[in-house]
């Protein structure tokens, strides 16, 4: 066991790292969905979706 771990160590530190990474940002992301804000950057005469993602404030 000692001798796979040794022969694949930088394999498990990249995938460490980027699981890391990966929580990171989804972290990020969730904390500011349940703030209200999202992701987009909000120039909607380009998206697809403009018409479902903002609800028109008056």
């Amino acid at each position: 066991m000692l001798n796979w771990v040794t022969a694949n160590l930088s394999t498990i530190i990249v995938s460490a790292i980027l699981l890391a990474i990966i929580i990171a940002i989804s972290t990020y992301l969730i904390r500011q969905r349940k703030r209200g804000r999202n992701s987009c950057g909000c120039n909607c005469a380009h998206c697809a979706m403009h018409g479902a993602c903002h609800s028109k404030q008056h």
